[in-house]
């Protein structure tokens, strides 16, 4: 019986190009100077509020878009420019989304995105820093910062787009925002989890 060497080769193709990939360089200094965008796919927001002090609940933003410019060797110079369709907000119950895009909470209509542009940067620590910004959310506009942690560089074996990702972190208060209802019985302080992919154009 002859073997298909061909056939093989093409089979077993994706799993010898993952092989050889370069991995992700978790190194900072790594990242190549620019102007990158949102890659909205693997970006994403997750809120957790107090429900009753029962339980912690979720809901997450998806479609973001927006900017970073950054430079590895000058941090402090680096500026971030996102914007959040409030209209992705979702939750794993479908009559909660609806509740949440009517005029009592997030109000879409009216306030169609949640926009974040940095306005100072300041390095905490190798792939740390804190990041300032005015966050314009439910017609109130308010400085907040976000704690940010570099992950990783590189190219994407998949989309073959060079990528650079980042965690954050950030708290605020949902009546700075005028979104009070339901107070206290839903908590007021609001837990940020981001996960963000940025890739050059």
């Amino acid at each position: 019986m002859k073997t298909k060497i061909p056939g093989l080769i093409l089979a077993f193709a994706p799993a010898l190009a993952l092989a050889q990939m370069a991995p992700p360089n978790p190194n900072p200094a790594a990242v190549k100077p620019g102007t990158y965008q949102v890659e909205p796919v693997h970006t994403r927001l997750i809120f957790a509020i107090s429900h009753m002090g029962f339980t912690t609940w979720y809901g997450d933003f998806t479609h973001i878009t927006g900017t970073l410019t950054i430079d590895p060797k000058n941090i402090q110079a680096a500026s971030l420019n996102i914007s959040i369709p409030v209209d992705s907000v979702t939750t794993t119950n479908a009559k909660l989304d609806s509740e949440l895009k009517s005029a009592a909470w997030f109000d879409p209509a009216e306030y169609p995105d949640i926009i974040f542009k940095s306005t100072k940067v300041v390095q905490t620590g190798t792939g740390s820093a804190d990041v300032t910004g005015d966050l314009s959310f439910h017609g109130v506009t308010k400085p907040e910062t976000l704690h940010v942690t570099f992950n990783a560089s590189g190219v994407n074996f998949l989309s073959k787009q060079y990528t650079i990702g980042f965690n954050a972190t950030g708290e605020l208060k949902r009546s700075d925002f005028n979104m009070k209802i339901f107070l206290p019985a839903l908590g007021d302080d609001v837990s940020l989890i981001i996960s963000a992919a940025f890739v050059q154009p």
